[in-house]
């Protein structure tokens, strides 16, 4: 990894929602160096500053992409970028999903919002090997059908179970509606030697993580991304601290048997 930002090019931005974008980028120059499923880049908007980005996708060309919601100055001028404009990115940083553990064995992707971006690469990761894995099942909740990213590549896939809810149907949808742990029970998943990858709002992961437990599912084999606010990311500065995790450098994907106690402290 490299504390410098090293230049890249936005290819391709896609829209995805009405405050979130897909931006695809190439290396002007050399590449960073690869990028696990779960890990992140410091995502430079030169004018505006610097974010922690979780990859959505990752090309053996070097290539990345970001997804990003407009939620303040940098994440909007981010949104703001075309075609041809130059961002600058550090990385990897942070721990990945660690799919590999799972070889063998069912999986279960739960995403909420958000959240399925970065659980995008290892679920494409999961489908391009289906000899090295069980079952595939992928749960994903969204407040609203507009509020859906990657809505028609989800109806592409090929996995052993998809299921879509969201909490505020419009008069198109024809889905599920309500939380995904309404929707989790139909996934052709074993608990008892499954895992399960969860990403999304911390409530949305608490109560994945607690009906996940009551199934049977190992709090170990519960695979969760915290969500923090990072600044450095080496672990230098403090600002991401959660009890005794540094995010940004011990996470943010940590087993549920680690991350349960800590969120379950009010405030912490």
């Amino acid at each position: 990894m490299t504390a410098v930002p090293v230049p890249y090019r936005v290819v391709e931005r896609r829209r995805e929602t009405a405050d979130s974008v897909t931006l695809r980028l190439e290396p002007v120059g050399e590449a960073l160096a690869e990028f696990a499923p779960g890990q992140f880049a410091m995502v430079h908007c030169f004018g505006r500053g610097e974010i922690p980005l979780s990859v959505s996708s990752v090309q053996a060309t070097g290539g990345l992409a970001h997804t990003v919601r407009g939620v303040g100055a940098v994440s909007d001028g981010l949104c703001e970028t075309r075609a041809g404009d130059v961002l600058g990115l550090r990385g990897p940083y942070g721990t990945g999903w660690e799919l590999e553990r799972a070889r063998g064995r069912d999986v279960l992707v739960v995403a909420g919002g958000i959240g399925f971006a970065p659980l995008r690469p290892l679920i494409l990761r999961a489908l391009a090997e289906p000899e090295a894995y069980g079952r595939v099942s992928v749960v994903v909740g969204a407040r609203t059908p507009a509020d859906l990213i990657s809505r028609q590549e989800l109806e592409r896939w090929r996995t052993a179970y998809t299921g879509v809810t969201v909490d505020w149907p419009d008069t198109t949808w024809r889905g599920d509606v309500g939380v995904v742990t309404q929707v989790i029970g139909r996934a052709p998943f074993d608990p008892g030697d499954g895992w399960a990858f969860v990403c999304g709002p911390e409530p949305m992961i608490r109560a994945t993580a607690r009906d996940l437990a009551h199934l049977g599912v190992p709090p170990e084999r519960v695979r969760v991304s915290l969500e923090r606010n990072m600044r450095c990311a080496t672990g230098h500065c403090g600002h991401c601290q959660l009890g005794p995790v540094l995010v940004c450098r011990d996470g943010p994907v940590v087993g549920w048997d680690m991350a349960e106690p800590l969120l379950s402290v009010r405030e912490l």
